[in-house]
């Protein structure tokens, strides 16, 4: 979004990296407020993220709202969710009028691409690190140009410059991670969102990871810009907003025509007719317990716990540490030569790891050798990254 859309705009304020080798403690009640097995380590909150029980609580009340009178429940339910998009803008210092709720990223992907008038001949450019179904979104409306960003690269100025270098005449849309799921480092920064906007390229941001992990998830100024509450931000799952810049607002459709059409965006991409409303009913309650938590402190305390777990990870022989965006509360590493080096051979060692160590993390493919991803979050303790260190070892001889 464009700063003029953004009231209260605030500076992204990034926690300071712990000092090296300093052993993290818990989040004073983190654990209990989830109902997570605890026979798992659950080191891979990116991908699903988990729902705090008060939010929980907080769907099962209005789902039973719904059942004890639906007629009541679905002619008010507008209104409604219009004060739920208002209570999380306020969170988000966005403007309510250019935030939907939407299903998940790739829902945003569709509603974006679509609204970009596309000529003959223009391009898309999107990057080797994008979530495959939102890159397929890309693919099926344009020639798509795939950027390669080495893992390695050492900093954003770096994943700028290759990018920017890949923008050619043709060029008339980036689709941008935010927050790049494999490596977690941020791409689209705010620089070079603006860079993209001065050649004259619509920016489209995947912010999956951004709300609840950074504190200024809409920071980046895109044309248009999607990010999930279910993954950080403590909402319950199929919760995700869109985030819509002035000048592109009248040109969104929503994908299934429904009666709240006439109104336009906002509320015509959110009405799904009798579908369960309940999750994003519920969401500003997520937000509501980071800040009761204090936001900052749970931002750090998750990125000081995944530095660690990255710093044990690192003395595994084999292993390398990626150059990383600090205060994220995800680390990933490369993993050997020739271990996880297509999908099918990363899902396997994924689950392995899941099945033999009761360990959830994720790895993700590359060619000549994939990578593992492990998250931080209040719910985590600093032992079950050490047993995750203790153990891997000889998963990744069984896979050698």
């Amino acid at each position: 979004m464009t700063e003029t859309t953004r009231p209260d705009h605030r500076p992204d304020r990034r926690p300071a990296e712990p000092p090296a080798g300093e052993r993290p403690g818990e989040f004073p009640g983190g654990p209990a407020l989830f109902r997570l097995d605890p026979r798992v380590a659950h080191l891979n909150h990116g991908s699903f993220g988990a729902v705090p029980v008060p939010v929980q609580e907080a769907q099962a009340a209005l789902r039973a709202e719904v059942h004890a009178d639906p007629d009541a429940f679905f002619t008010t339910l507008p209104d409604r969710l219009e004060q739920a998009r208002t209570k999380i803008a306020a969170h988000l210092a966005a403007d309510p009028d250019g935030l939907a709720f939407i299903a998940n990223a790739t829902e945003g992907a569709n509603l974006a691409l679509d609204a970009v008038p596309l000529a003959d001949g223009e391009e898309i450019l999107v990057t080797d690190h994008g979530y495959g179904t939102v890159t397929a979104a890309a693919a099926r409306r344009a020639p798509v140009t795939t950027v390669a960003l080495d893992p390695a690269l050492p900093d954003e100025d770096a994943v700028r410059e290759t990018v920017l270098a890949a923008v050619t005449p043709r060029t008339r849309v980036a689709v941008l991670d935010h927050v790049s799921s494999p490596t977690a480092r941020i791409i689209a920064s705010p620089r070079l969102i603006a860079e993209l906007r001065e050649r004259g390229v619509t920016t489209v941001v995947d912010g999956a990871h951004a709300p609840g992990m950074l504190a200024d998830p809409l920071a980046t100024g895109a044309d248009f810009w999607f990010g999930n509450l279910h993954k950080w931000g403590y909402a319950p799952s199929g919760t995700a907003l869109l985030a819509v810049a002035p000048q592109h607002r009248h040109r969104i459709r929503a994908l299934v025509p429904s009666w709240e059409d006439g109104h336009g965006f906002p509320r015509s991409v959110e009405n799904r007719a009798t579908a369960d409303y309940t999750g994003w009913l519920a969401a500003p309650e997520g937000l509501d317990l980071i800040e009761a938590l204090d936001a900052a402190k749970v931002r750090a305390h998750n990125s000081t716990l995944a530095a660690h777990g990255a710093a044990l990870l690192a003395e595994i022989p084999g292993l390398t540490p990626l150059p990383h965006t600090d205060g994220l509360a995800m680390r990933t590493l490369r993993l050997p030569p020739g271990i996880a080096q297509t999908p099918d051979a990363a899902r396997a060692l994924r689950e392995e790891i899941a099945a033999r160590l009761r360990i959830r993390v994720l790895i993700w493919p590359w060619p000549g050798g994939g990578g593992i991803r492990i998250c931080g979050q209040i719910y985590n303790r600093p032992e079950e990254y050490a047993r995750l260190a203790a153990a891997l070892p000889d998963q990744l001889l069984r896979n050698a």
